[in-house]
């Protein structure tokens, strides 16, 4: 499964993507990030606040009961904000 880390989660996480296995435990974005917790360091600073992360599987914006499974690109990027008023 390849993660890629966007805007503060990138720099956190001190990485912009990476090819990861993932725990049979993991079979939704809640698990997934709750494993990124459990990661500890950046990680565990980057996805303290689920109210500031969303996530996107194979660049669809998706929810935390999501499905996911080897193969996914899931992308981990901040709420984005505005536009033209």
């Amino acid at each position: 499964m390849k993660l890629v880390y966007f805007s503060w989660l990138r720099e956190k996480a001190g990485l912009s993507e990476e090819e990861v296995e993932l725990p049979p435990a993991v079979g939704d974005v809640r698990d997934l990030l709750d494993w990124q917790r459990e990661r500890g360091g950046g990680f565990a600073e980057a996805f303290a606040d689920l109210a500031s992360v969303r996530v996107a599987v194979n660049q669809e914006h998706v929810t935390l009961d999501h499905a996911v499974k080897a193969g996914d690109e899931i992308a981990f990027f901040p709420p984005v904000t505005g536009g033209r008023p």
